[in-house]
């Protein structure tokens, strides 16, 4: 079962609970038995349903995003992402050509793309 119906299981479990508390105060004992009871063992088979993790730490390392055309607005677009845990590593794509180029360590002060030449940022200090 996926992730969601474990949330989905708990969070029935305690709605029942607690219409079966409400209905057990209005004096509806039987009904109340009845949804309470159901609302344990929702909660009880959501706690029991295992955790799913996202990705595994290799997919996050190998991580790089689609190569495709970004859409103008008003000036060229271009994309960066860096890795926050080791190893650091840093994607750009560039969005006149749709190139991803993954390099080692942090963002470069400047970026020429390869594949069409344009520059995309210099950052002078």
């Amino acid at each position: 079962m996926t992730r969601l119906s474990r949330e989905n299981f708990l969070i029935t479990g305690f709605v029942c609970i607690l219409f079966g508390a409400s209905m057990s105060v209005a004096g509806l004992g039987p009904m109340a038995i009845t949804v309470g009871l159901f609302g344990v063992v929702f909660f009880l088979v959501g706690m029991s349903l295992g955790r799913q993790t996202g990705l595994s730490p290799e997919a996050i390392a190998n991580w790089q995003p689609d190569g495709e055309r970004l859409p103008e607005a008003g000036r060229f677009m271009f994309r960066v992402d860096v890795t926050l845990d080791d190893p650091i590593r840093t994607s750009v794509l560039c969005g006149s050509c749709g190139h991803v180029q993954v390099q080692d360590g942090h963002r470069p002060a400047s970026y020429t793309c390869p594949s069409c030449g344009l520059q995309l940022w210099d950052e002078e200090e």
